[in-house]
């Protein structure tokens, strides 16, 4: 019996889940399915830089383990991209460490998650600007724990 896999640390909750091919209809197209930990494998080494050693540690898991999963997600987004996949960001095995926040200016900032989120601060800490959200999903589909946890095939 193999062991349980750990959990993912993924620190961003991206604001858009779904891409599909201009012009072609939904009922027409396959869907692949790029779990959360995936997208931030390719967040951290392919937009952010990181060298893998330093992101695997940000997500928790051993360099090799980062680099199956950052191959799986290159292997996904590739096949998706040559032969017109839609493809949907949800789900994994995955920890959320910490709040994403934006301004009604874009600036964008992290904040650690607490046991009782009461909602977005009231200014951004960038340009004092009222109006700040979320970027997570919800807070009626969020639990409230101190860790956001994800499994796969279960919305979160």
């Amino acid at each position: 019996m193999p062991r349980p896999q750990k959990s993912r640390r993924i620190a961003y909750m991206p604001g858009v889940t779904y891409f599909k091919p201009a012009g072609t209809p939904m009922r027409a197209l396959e869907e692949i399915h790029l779990s959360l930990e995936e997208a931030e494998a390719l967040r951290l080494k392919d937009l952010e830089g990181m060298e893998q050693e330093p992101a695997s540690k940000k997500m928790n898991v051993s360099r090799p383990t980062f680099q199956r999963v950052l191959a799986s997600a290159r292997r996904k987004i590739a096949d998706a991209l040559l032969n017109g996949r839609a493809v949907r960001i949800a789900g994994g095995n995955y920890e959320m460490v910490s709040h994403r926040f934006r301004c009604r200016l874009g600036h964008e900032w992290d904040a650690p998650m607490t046991p009782a989120e009461d909602g977005a601060p009231a200014l951004c800490p960038t340009c004092n600007t009222p109006g700040t959200r979320s970027m997570l999903p919800l807070q009626s589909e969020q639990p409230t724990e101190k860790h956001i946890r994800g499994r796969a095939g279960k919305s979160t």
